[in-house]
């Protein structure tokens, strides 16, 4: 495990290996994996290598890595065959939000209609 990931975190051990998960994208920043209680069609956990608690916990020093995630959703969105009709990203931040894994991460979600308000 990397020297950042902490033992205790659900993607950090995911990002090490140690536990499986289908992987759809993984560059030097950033690893992507399908949510095990998809949302939608097609639901995707963008996530940095680095762990960070949550967007609030993110710096300014952390744009690239911000960047790097929005960069593979869009990568990712092609992918699927999602870009042409549209997708969802959504960012938790604390638990009343829904987060309940405290690592950074953002949803890519798709493959249907999206309703607004989400619920």
């Amino acid at each position: 495990m990397a020297d950042d990931a902490q033992a205790d975190c659900l993607f950090c051990r995911i990002i090490a290996g140690e536990i499986p998960s289908d992987k759809v994208y993984e560059d030097t920043i950033v690893y992507a994996f399908r949510d095990i209680n998809p949302g939608a069609p097609t639901h995707v956990l963008i996530v940095p290598k680095r762990h960070i608690r949550d967007v609030a916990a993110a710096e300014a020093a952390d744009g690239a890595l911000l960047l790097a995630l929005l960069q593979a959703a869009n990568t990712i969105a092609q992918q699927e065959g999602l870009a042409d009709r549209g997708y969802r990203l959504v960012w938790n931040v604390g638990p009343d939000a829904g987060q309940s894994v405290f690592h950074l991460h953002l949803h890519l979600l798709g493959g249907r209609p999206m309703a607004w308000p989400p619920g």
